[in-house]
């Protein structure tokens, strides 16, 4: 009688760690009688390719399993191995690798040229791509990589630009599992690899998600690394699925070289130009935003360093201009460089170019229709603005089209030439919303930007600008004005103590631009304050505003205090007034709270986790689709958006000067641990920690539907980022000996935000609370924060009297002419409109905001796709799953207080309701919907 000799090899896989596990196996062999072996509470047990070995020739024996994990039984099955008889042990078997492709536009026009040519013959002889298998294991003789099998792919069919190929490959059965496949280009042009599907392993077929472009070898020679996201198990083994996401100090052998080769190919050498098909990480300045050799005009200073701190961007390696060593070239005629897998699929390319011309072209009608000649031009009444929406631009017929007049052709809307801007929802629901103080109120606590009302905490009003070069610091704010407004229903006094004051401070950021701005064309400044009063029904009732002037040409400080009035002139001045402080928030809202805070912010982190983070480890597959698109919008906004000269400059109150504000808010206010929701509302004095409580937040303000709303996803985010932490990290030694994870943080705090690296509040990498608070914070910003500020933009933007990006006169009552003055008596309303935007200025604003609030068809949602490595693993799978459920209640939640007829800030009579945190949407523009990441 022959002997079966079953040697048990123990495996870490991280599924199972600190779970009690029982395996038991039933083994069966031709003429025994079967008998149970080693039940057991170690971790995961699989039968090792020894054991296979030691079986007689022409041995077949069953193996009848069941896995109990955590008293959850994970499988109940039968396998069968069979030992052929053989004296050869590097027997095989074959495996088959499909390999799901496709080219890109230019790719596909390629076919015309003589490449085109070439890549037929590629096709012709069988061989369009090269893959190589890469095992686990080290070869047990040498101590070196097992060598690697290779094979090329051939064309096996084609649908549009659709691919689809495939190889073969005959892998010894002592191969080993395989840990990663080399993947080379043969054709001249980049393809996108969406994944290699591996059939003929023993636990089904492995997908190995790719999402990359591959350059053609003839442009860059180095192999694509792909990892596997599952343990692909060969015939012999016991089948027992799991991923494979590995910690550093847990990789294979095998893999250690290439696990550390791809970081450095992302890292790169920091020399040198980079080219658009470059996958390449590194940091720099925001030393592009100017043109000093096109003109002095458009010369900026460099963002990031001692004098004017930032965050950093990637590095693109262009050269210094003539005028300016310290800034780099723009080439306008180029796009810029962003990492190749960075850059937007094809199908939100389409959708982007297509939305953003269209627009624009529209933003284009009122400055066409006067012959482009008059820039300056007002609105000469508010029918005027109605008819954007009701009846459309009528467009002249030029005599001389070209290309202009071919592209307004292709995309004319309606009938006689007509252009339409879509009519914004809050216009369309009342379009004398933008006039009444309630719907003001309202929008700070839900409408788009909820980041700045904070709470009144002490009186008098301070200020920290020098009061020599700004003029007296103390408020024109009396307690006795605001006594009056309060209409005796409490002292200040009482106000403060019931927190009951809550203000809108751009005071001490604005003020020292007001020079400087009003030394500007077409634009004016000053330093705001506005004060709310609480009222028992939880809505915000505006009750001063004040306006300052520092001394200059001159003249001394002016500043002067606007209450709501309550005769013709009073009314009309704080409409004015309001205006301003509209202006400020505007442009506060999309410098700093819009795209400082979110887009600026995160690309550091988005840099710092692609050049230190493994693709194979396990935070680096939760962070990654949070990371999409950011980088590639980031550098559309330096190219025609931040940029000097471009629509913000040209639109907004702060003129050349806004990118260098947007540098003071974050040397003053930026903190990252303050970029937390609870920690957010906590500064600003909106909430106060309570044990209690549902979120252990109580609201100062209960009806706050951004808070609301907001902490119902935060903690939704934080539970599943929990139970990923904790379930890859069970203990802190782990976290704290993990050098690619400590090295993340590391340069995220030290290169990312080198500016901020000494500050003593960035948070401590330890435990593993301390990386669940910081990888929430940051899927908080890029995802929740985003999209809390973005996707209204158009809904409360849209309609541009409700939120002004340029106030370009000064108010009638500082230093009035006599002209002025009787004008203001005679006709105020036409002040009011010489003061917002011009036609041309309102419009290409209009459609800037348009683009960015539309979802493109291609979005991912929070909590919508699970990732492919989080599907092979079932703890995680089930951590998403019941994330994505809790997500799905939040939305009913949030469908119930809309309806909610006692929450008058998101409900009532004309007013829209607060959908911007409702996690799900489909495309276009909803006004709803959480992506991934920070992607328009």
């Amino acid at each position: 009688m022959s002997r079966i000799y079953v040697c048990m090899y123990m495996s870490c896989i991280s599924i199972f760690n600190n779970l009690p596990i029982m395996l038991r196996f039933e083994v069966h062999q031709r003429g025994f009688a079967h008998q149970t072996l080693f039940p057991s509470t170690k971790s995961c047990f699989f039968i090792h390719r020894r054991t296979y070995h030691s079986l007689q020739p022409r041995t077949s024996i069953t193996l009848k399993k069941t896995i109990d994990v955590g008293g959850v039984r994970l499988a109940n099955a039968v396998s069968s191995v069979h030992r052929r008889s053989s004296d050869n042990e590097k027997e095989t078997f074959t495996v088959t690798a499909v390999i799901n492709a496709r080219f890109s536009v230019s790719g596909l026009l390629s076919n015309l040229s003589l490449t085109g040519g070439l890549d037929a013959v590629t096709d012709l002889v069988g061989k369009a791509l090269l893959l190589e298998l890469v095992s686990t294991e080290l070869d047990p003789e040498t101590g070196l990589e097992k060598k690697r099998i290779k094979r090329y792919g051939h064309k096996k069919s084609k649908y549009g630009k659709e691919l689809k190929l495939e190889c073969t490959f005959d892998v010894p059965e002592t191969f080993g599992d395989v840990g990663a496949i080399l993947v080379e280009n043969e054709y001249h042009k980049e393809m996108f690899i969406k994944n290699i599907v591996l059939n003929g392993f023993s636990n089904g077929p492995t997908t190995i998600t790719c999402n990359s472009w591959i350059t053609s070898k003839f442009d860059n020679p180095q192999l694509r690394i792909f990892f596997t996201n599952k343990v692909t198990l060969l015939p012999l083994h016991l089948e027992i699925d799991g991923e494979k996401s590995y910690l550093p100090s847990d990789t294979p052998s095998a893999l250690k070289e290439l696990r550390e080769k791809e970081l450095e190919n992302l890292r790169g050498d920091g020399e040198g130009e980079r080219k658009s098909s470059d996958r390449i990480y590194d940091y720099d300045k925001y030393n592009d935003l100017g043109n000093p050799d096109s003109s002095d005009e458009l010369a900026r200073p460099v963002l990031g360093g001692p004098e004017h701190p930032y965050p950093r961007r990637c590095r693109t390696g262009r050269g210094p201009t003539k005028k300016d060593p310290l800034s780099e070239q723009t080439r306008l005629e180029l796009s810029a460089y962003v990492p190749r897998d960075e850059a937007f699929s094809e199908e939100k390319e389409l959708q982007f170019i297509s939305t953003t011309l269209q627009e624009v072209v529209r933003a284009l009608g009122p400055s066409i229709q006067t012959g482009i000649i008059d820039t300056k031009l007002g609105f000469p009444h508010f029918t005027a603005i109605d008819n954007i929406f009701d009846q459309g631009i009528s467009l002249p017929k030029l005599k001389n089209p070209g290309l202009l007049q071919t592209v307004l052709t292709s995309i004319r809307e309606g009938k006689d030439d007509l252009l339409l801007f879509d009519t914004p929802e809050m216009f369309n629901r009342n379009r004398f919303s933008w006039l009444k103080d309630e719907e003001f109120s309202r929008e700070t606590l839900a409408g788009v930007n909820p980041y700045s009302i904070q709470l009144v905490t002490e009186w008098p009003l301070k200020s920290n600008v020098d009061p020599k070069i700004y003029g007296p610091s103390e408020s024109a704010i009396t307690k006795e004005l605001l006594e009056r407004e309060i209409k005796g229903i409490m002292t200040v006094d009482e106000a403060l103590e019931q927190k009951k004051l809550f203000i809108l401070d751009y005071h001490d950021l604005l003020l020292p631009y007001v020079k400087k701005v009003r030394a500007l064309e077409g634009t004016t400044l000053y330093g705001s304050r506005m004060i709310f009063f609480l009222t028992e029904n939880s809505t915000l009732r505006p009750i001063a505003i004040e306006l300052i002037r520092p001394p200059m040409d001159n003249k001394p400080q002016w500043k002067k205090v606007f209450t709501p009035g309550y005769n013709a002139t009073t009314c009309w001045l704080w409409k004015l007034a309001k205006v301003h402080v509209c202006v400020h928030d505007t442009s506060y809202h999309e410098l700093v709270v819009h795209w400082l805070r979110t887009h600026c912010c995160m690309e550091p982190c988005i840099i710092a986790t692609n050049r230190q983070l493994s693709a194979m480890h396990p935070i680096y597959r939760l962070l990654h689709p949070h990371l999409r698109y950011t980088m590639e919008i980031n550098a559309r906004a330096r190219k025609a958006l931040i940029n000097a000269g471009g629509i913000i400059e040209s639109g907004f109150s702060t003129g050349k000067y806004s990118m260098e504000l947007s540098s003071v808010a974050y040397d003053k206010f930026w903190r990252f641990d303050m970029e937390a929701l609870p920690a957010d509302l906590i500064r600003r004095g909106m909430a106060v920690l309570d044990p209690t409580a549902v979120h252990g937040l109580k609201l100062t303000i209960q009806d706050y539907p951004f808070a609301n709303d907001g902490l119902l996803v935060w903690d939704a985010i934080k539970s599943w980022i929990s139970e990923y932490v904790n379930h890859y990290y069970p203990d802190a030694s782990l976290i704290q000996n993990d050098p690619e994870l400590q090295t993340w943080w590391t340069e995220i705090r030290t290169k990312g935000h080198e500016d901020k690296k000494d500050k003593p509040w960035w948070p401590v990498l330890k435990t593993a609370d301390d990386l669940i608070q910081i990888l929430t914070t940051i899927v908080w910003v890029a995802s929740c924060h985003h999209a809390a500020t973005n996707f209204g933009q158009y809904t409360y933007g849209g309609y541009f009297p409700n939120r002004p990006s340029i106030a370009r006169n000064n108010m009638p009552n500082e230093d009035p002419s006599e002209h002025n003055h009787k004008k203001f008596l005679e006709k105020p309303e036409s002040l009011l409109l010489e003061c917002l935007p011009t036609q041309i200025q309102a419009t290409v604003v209009m459609a800037v905001l348009k683009v960015l609030s539309t979802h493109s068809s291609d979005e991912e949602y929070l909590g919508g796709q699970i990732e492919p490595s989080w599907a092979e693993n079932p703890v995680i799978k089930e951590a998403f799953e019941r994330f994505n459920r809790k997500l799905v209640k939040v939305e009913g939640i949030i469908d119930a207080r809309n309806a909610d007829p006692e929450l008058l800030n998101r409900t009532g009579a004309g007013v829209v309701p607060y959908e911007l945190l409702k996690p799900f949407s489909t495309p276009g523009m909803t006004g709803m919907g959480i992506p991934n990441s920070t992607s328009i």
